[in-house]
């Protein structure tokens, strides 16, 4: 059957139409192709290139717009396994950044809900140069990966169809833990968001791979938001005016960001609130001193269940991230304690200190484009950063 799992030679291509909605257009046929050999035949509908990296499942049903946009997808190549990808057309205002990062898109059938070219998903990925294939079994795929973890793969460009070559190129791909990600994703500038002259409290985010509905949570719940560049100093996120600090999700190691992990430590010890979300979780876990270890294959999708060990709640999150803070590493000194974990696999969800206003989550609060079980997280703090702000005053 084509799109079938199997080692070299490629499997037979599928018939285009049938994969690939003739008003998006294919390119023709194309391979993808994993570091163990395994070789899937398709038909490309992305850009006309060739890309590869880590390959990541995500089993959301909605939000691919929002998973392309996300910058926590750096560098990787993302598999969708519902089966149709496009059907409900493409809205600028909902992308999560300015560009798509993922390093590809892999799918079953490509599908067009709209007419409008700048409105489909196709039109997103040929523009920002990301190549996209359709026609693979990608729930075998899936399996294949739960069975073996994390593998490198690429997507071969339209028309370069023998197998051998296409392996080599898997194989030639960087390690995910080799390259720094959040240097290429994070702005080199600062911006501000939300009404100059409103009286709500000013609070920092680091950018490390902000997805553009957190600022407009934090702003929505009344808060001034000055976006900062991973690179910066604890002198500049903490400025007098600062009534909280938020450490955003991002792509990559944690144990690569010395950096962001000694300006967490600077807010821990400065006691501001602070808020730390996926990256920025697992960076204030390092800070705690705390170890983080790389999951046998990661967290990606919408359907996440997560007790919060504190609140006695179970609510459903959306999640992407491959690594996890160890929870038996977290130092009975540093005044953090274990408050969430996953119900799938039991690894941790959140942190929070025990006297200071500092939390954080694994998962994604802000729910883009769903679920919203979790944005009592914002609420928590934005009601710290508003004590902190008037007690300052």
């Amino acid at each position: 059957m084509s799109g079938d799992l199997v080692q070299l030679p490629r499997p037979p291509f599928p018939r285009p139409s049938a994969v690939v909605d003739p008003r998006i257009g294919d390119l023709g046929p194309a391979l993808l192709a994993l570091e163990d050999g395994s070789i899937f035949s398709g038909v490309a509908f992305g850009a006309p290139v060739a890309s590869g990296g880590d390959l990541v499942v995500n089993t959301s049903q909605t939000g691919y717009q929002e998973v392309c946009t996300d910058p926590s997808y750096a560098g990787q190549v993302v598999v969708m396994t519902y089966p149709l990808i496009g059907n409900y057309g493409r809205l600028a205002a909902d992308d999560q950044s300015l560009r798509p990062w993922l390093r590809g898109l892999v799918v079953a059938n490509a599908t067009a809900a709209v007419l409008d070219d700048a409105r489909q998903l196709a039109t997103l990925l040929r523009r920002a140069g990301i190549p996209a294939i359709s026609g693979v079994d990608t729930r075998a795929l899936a399996r294949h990966l739960r069975a073996h973890g994390s593998l490198r793969g690429v997507i071969l460009e339209p028309g370069a169809l023998d197998p051998v070559a296409a392996w080599e190129a898997a194989q030639a791909i960087p390690r995910w833990e080799d390259q720094d990600f959040v240097g290429q994703v994070s702005p080199s500038a600062v911006v501000e968001h939300g009404d100059p002259s409103a009286a709500g409290p000013l609070v920092a985010v680091v950018d490390f791979g902000l997805k553009a509905n957190i600022v407009r949570n934090l702003v929505h719940r009344g808060l001034r938001v000055r976006v900062l560049p991973h690179t910066s100093s604890a002198g500049d996120v903490l400025a007098a005016a600062v009534a909280g600090v938020v450490l955003s999700p991002g792509p990559g190691d944690p144990a690569r960001l010395a950096g962001p992990v000694a300006l967490a430590r600077a807010v821990i010890d400065d006691g501001r609130p602070m808020l730390g979300i996926c990256l920025g979780h697992q960076v204030v876990g390092r800070a705690a001193g705390a170890e983080t270890r790389r999951l046998r294959f990661g967290h990606h999708g919408a359907n996440h269940p997560v007790r919060d060990i504190d609140l006695g709640l179970v609510q459903v999150t959306a999640q992407n991230h491959e690594v996890q803070v160890v929870g038996e590493t977290v130092p009975a000194a540093s005044g953090f304690h274990v408050s969430q974990v996953n119900l799938n696999d039991g690894s941790v969800e959140g942190l929070r200190h025990r006297e200071l206003p500092i939390e954080t989550v694994q998962y994604h609060p802000e729910g883009a484009p769903g679920p919203l079980d979790a944005l009592a997280v914002f609420d928590r703090f934005a009601a710290a950063a508003r004590r902190h702000a008037g007690s300052a005053g």
